[in-house]
């Protein structure tokens, strides 16, 4: 275990990260390049997704996350006082193991550096871009303690064996399936954090509809949580629900929609994209246009394809989940929506909402949503949330409490 200070370890991390914040910072620019090859995703989407990632790590962030969750920093050193209950040492497990998924840029990262902070040693099954391993080794540039508590390397998915039964935690990203296969090599005693398979929504009420000025900010946020990262991402928006109201509003939203995705497509270009997933999307395409021209709905799309927006998409039919690509539902009310996710047994990560309106927080509440967020911050989980509603650091302590 790392046998620092948690104050110090928090400062290294925080200053690590600080140099990774320069985009022309060279183990970075390597990085850059290399995470372009492996996801296909085009550089601006890729200098997006770093800089958000290290942006965060500051050292007063990094502080309020732990002391909100342990009460103090200084739990993780010794023994506090804690208001109605004995004296307690927030003690880090002796080994953690991450498993980074195919997709996500750096989520592996996240998770390693809190269970750092609670001086675990930290082993990180590495995409082939090494992002975390070249953190690592500038985490090690600021003190070698880190040298033999945080090690990362690659990590080709499931044919790969792994020993995984000396790790008292393992944090694994991936499909359900995998994730399954994971949890069966793990030690019978150690804590599993899955985070599987799941979807990200938004729902646009009739009084921003009616707001002009709203609607172009919800518009140009709902483009980039689409466009980011190939919808690929459990933070993606992957359906859209609109409350149906006056059809010269709704016709402006899904115009003023349209064009904010294609300027957000010229911020953030396609990349390289699959065979497979270009065929999947020219067919979302392809269908919903002949559904509009037989007077049902109507497709927004540019000539290259880079997009497709579909409104009022057949309710019976489950999203496309396709590069890209948007259904836009129309709905009564948040009961409607409701009925679709649980129909179509849509896991919820986050929901994006127009408003805070009381029956529609409940009705994101109810079907599973685990954050509530503004459009255009779907893609933007601060350091301190609960990714998947679970604790930063806590997964990764044991108390220890003093009754003597």
């Amino acid at each position: 275990m790392l046998e620092l200070p948690a104050g110090h370890i928090v400062r290294a991390i925080a200053d690590a990260a600080q140099r990774w914040s320069d985009a022309d910072f060279p183990p970075r620019v390597r990085v850059t390049d290399a995470i372009v090859q492996r996801t296909g995703y085009s550089m601006p989407v890729v200098e997006y997704a770093l800089d958000r990632l290290f942006f965060e790590l500051t050292s007063d962030a990094l502080k309020d996350a732990i002391a909100t969750e342990l009460g103090s920093l200084g739990a993780l050193d010794g023994f506090v006082t804690r208001r109605g209950k004995p004296d307690g040492f927030a003690r880090g497990l002796d080994r953690v193991c991450i498993i980074s998924s195919r997709t996500t840029i750096g989520v592996g990262l996240v998770p390693a550096i809190f269970a750092l902070c609670a001086k675990c040693d930290v082993t990180v099954k590495d995409r082939e871009d090494s992002l975390i391993a070249a953190f690592f080794e500038t985490l090690r540039e600021e003190d070698d303690a880190f040298a033999s508590a945080a090690r990362a390397r690659a990590w080709r998915g499931t044919e790969e064996t792994v020993d995984l039964e000396p790790f008292a935690a393992v944090v694994a990203f991936g499909k359900d399936a995998t994730l399954a296969q994971i949890r069966a090599t793990c030690s019978p005693d150690a804590r599993f954090f899955g985070f599987g398979s799941r979807a990200s929504a938004g729902y646009v009420t009739r009084g921003a509809l009616g707001d002009s000025g709203r609607v172009a900010g919800i518009s140009a946020g709902a483009a980039r949580d689409l466009v980011l990262y190939d919808s690929e991402g459990c933070l993606s928006l992957h359906m859209l629900f609109v409350e149906v109201g006056d059809g010269k509003q709704t016709e402006h939203f899904l115009r003023s929609l349209a064009s904010a995705t294609q300027e957000a497509t010229l911020e953030f270009p396609v990349g390289v994209r699959d065979p497979v997933d270009a065929a999947r999307v020219a067919n979302f395409r392809a269908v919903a246009a002949f559904r509009a021209a037989g007077g049902q709905g109507a497709v927004y799309s540019d000539d290259a394809c880079s997009f497709v927006l579909v409104y009022d998409p057949p309710k019976d039919e489950a999203p496309a989940f396709a590069p890209r690509t948007l259904g836009i539902i129309p709905v009564h009310e948040p009961s409607e929506a409701i009925r679709y996710l649980q129909r179509h047994v849509i896991r919820l990560e986050a929901f994006a909402l127009s408003d805070a309106r009381p029956d529609l927080v409940n009705a994101a509440i109810s079907v599973g949503a685990v954050r509530l967020a503004p459009f255009g911050e779907l893609q933007r989980l601060p350091i301190s949330g609960d990714h998947g509603g679970r604790p930063r650091i806590a997964d990764f302590i044991r108390w220890i409490d003093k009754e003597i």
